[in-house]
């Protein structure tokens, strides 16, 4: 019998790029049934408030693919890439479906009222401690051990993450057109001015590295997802993201007089645990902070 599809429906999240659809697929294996819980990832239609100029799905399958095939970290499991739009009226791909719970974004996790929150100290310190391990895994990957030509910045500049701030100096312009922000101009001046000398070699980089990417089951990562803003950066980088994002959430629970979670995600506990699992040190991490 042909395949079937089932159970189809659309997950509440975290993200905003993409089209997510979870479902059910059944088949037969020599007149046995089978089947398989799914996940397909569609490509957005950018004519409607686009959140990137340009959306490369066959980079993230790819991207995807090449961390299970080269470090333990987990991903789900990539099933097929289709680039004919008339299947279903957009480029998509199919992957394996983790079941997980995801610190939620809408309300921040810092606000309290979830499973996150509701944590016990070991138990935030598994989390922490997972989320970094799961990074200086995908930081095995890098320029010297694979071939991540694809994934190089079309930028001028010296280093990799000279490019990297490049290629968000132009998203800049193409999210601002000519609505320039005076204090983001200053910023980026600012990160242009006092651009680190030192940093950690050219790694693969996640892009968007933070705890609400992630699938966790007992405290511990079971899926690390969202690949559309990997890049050529220093481990820096994806370690600056992650720690920003929750000194962000808390902020934002703090100056609406709630107590936040200021013990948890803390930047030096980050690096310390990142040094431990990687071997390097990550240097300069508060001008990766303000970068992200």
């Amino acid at each position: 019998a042909s395949p079937s599809v089932r159970d189809v429906v659309t997950p509440e999240g975290n993200g905003m790029s993409s089209e997510t659809i979870l479902f059910r697929a059944d088949w037969t294996v020599d007149g046995e049934p089978a089947g398989r819980d799914c996940v397909a990832r569609i490509e957005p239609e950018l004519d409607k408030i686009p959140v990137f100029p340009t959306y490369d799905l066959a980079m993230q399958f790819d991207v995807m693919s090449l961390v299970a095939e080269a470090t333990d970290v987990p991903v789900p499991e990539t099933l097929w890439y289709e680039q004919d739009r008339s299947v279903v009226g957009a480029p998509f791909f199919v992957m394996g479906r983790v079941e997980g719970e995801v610190p939620r974004d809408v309300l921040p996790y810092t606000f309290g009222d979830n499973w996150v929150d509701s944590a016990q100290g070991d138990q935030l310190r598994r989390l922490q401690d997972s989320a970094v391990a799961a990074l200086a895994g995908i930081h095995q990957i890098g320029p010297d051990t694979h071939d991540l030509s694809s994934l190089q910045y079309d930028q001028p500049g010296a280093t990799a993450l000279e490019r990297h701030l490049g290629e968000w100096e132009g998203y800049l312009e193409w999210v601002t057109a000519d609505r320039r922000s005076p204090l983001l101009d200053e910023c980026f001046a600012w990160l242009r001015a006092n651009l680190p000398t030192e940093s950690g070699p050219d790694r693969l980089s996640w892009g968007d590295a933070r705890i609400g990417n992630m699938l966790f089951r007992d405290f511990e990562v079971v899926g690390v997802l969202d690949w559309e803003m990997a890049g050529i950066a220093p481990p820096e980088v994806d370690l600056g993201w992650m720690a920003y994002l929750h000194l962000f959430f808390h902020d934002l629970a703090v100056d609406l007089g709630l107590p936040g979670m200021a013990a948890f995600m803390r930047p030096v506990d980050l690096a310390d645990t990142y040094a431990a699992a990687s071997g390097l040190a990550p240097k300069d991490l508060r001008w990766h902070i303000a970068y992200a």
